[in-house]
């Protein structure tokens, strides 16, 4: 079987934590911060787990991770 091709895209939008889950950067933090309140801006700027639906995509895109 050929060596599996890491997504290197996905590669620097995830990290894999230590209990094997998945961790990304929250969507909406770049632009249009004006009409956003504190509260939101900081829960944006925190990371969170990629949900149970979309685990899968990200395995298949990082192999070896």
């Amino acid at each position: 079987m050929p060596k599996m091709k890491t997504r290197r895209g996905a590669a620097k939008r995830f990290t894999k934590t230590g209990t094997g889950k998945f961790k990304r950067r929250r969507q909406g933090l770049r632009h249009i911060l004006t009409k956003k309140n504190a509260k939101r801006k900081s829960r944006l700027g925190q990371s969170t787990i990629v949900d149970s639906a979309n685990i899968g995509q990200v395995k298949r895109m990082l192999p070896y991770a």
